[in-house]
């Protein structure tokens, strides 16, 4: 019996020591759900991993989902006064992303014989918020209300927005905060009034967002 049994010792011993050792190996994930890594100043969004997922109801079966990308923007924030932060972010209407070709095409197609285009056109102008007021309703989340303008209007719009990480990115070395956030508008007060309501008027806006300290 004392062979099995110090076999078993052996194995047991082994298995802590490895697990042990793994647990040492694992590398830190930069980006913590700590604000007091958040350093004051100013801050520019990271094109490459910001996005904008919209999504619509379609005739009522089910939701249809879409992207912008190639985001551009600034942030000035300070902990400790949460509403003095401003955001001025531009969204270019022609990053939008759609699994089907046919639609991305519609929705950048010119109008027939001169008429208006169904949505955007050919050559849209960029979409642009820009905050006018932030409210801190809790110790990561803040409700941030602006003006955005697109295909060439221009109303107010509020969201939600939900601290998600910061710390320093391992592949610039710069301090980097990241937010996801959420909003509903309806398209008609922008003038994209196609084939609504039954493809829905309401639009879901949910954003993930990263900035890079300048």
């Amino acid at each position: 019996m004392k062979k099995p049994i110090l076999a078993f010792a052996l194995a047991a011993s082994g298995t802590l020591a490895v697990t042990s050792i793994s647990a040492q190996e694992q590398p830190q994930i930069p980006g913590t759900m700590d604000v007091s890594h958040v350093a004051a100043g100013s801050y520019a969004l990271d094109p490459a991993h910001t996005l904008v997922q919209w999504s619509v109801s379609h005739f009522g079966f089910n939701d249809y989902f879409g992207l912008f990308g190639d985001i551009e923007g600034t942030m000035t924030l300070d902990p400790a006064d949460i509403a003095a932060t401003q955001f001025d972010i531009t969204i270019p209407i022609t990053s939008v992303a759609v699994p089907s070709e046919g639609l991305r095409d519609h929705l950048l197609r010119p109008g027939e014989d001169g008429a208006e285009p169904d949505f955007f056109g050919p050559e849209p102008e960029a979409a642009r918020f820009v905050s006018t007021s932030v409210r801190q309703t809790g110790d990561a989340t803040a409700l941030v209300t602006g003006q955005l303008t697109m295909n060439g209007q221009t109303g107010p719009v509020t969201m939600l927005v939900a601290f998600t990480g910061a710390g320093e990115n391992p592949m610039s070395d710069v301090p980097t905060v990241g937010f996801h956030a959420n909003a509903k508008i309806d398209r008609t007060q922008w003038g994209i009034d196609y084939a609504a309501p039954m493809v829905g008027s309401e639009v879901t806006l949910d954003i993930s967002a990263a900035f890079e300290r300048q």
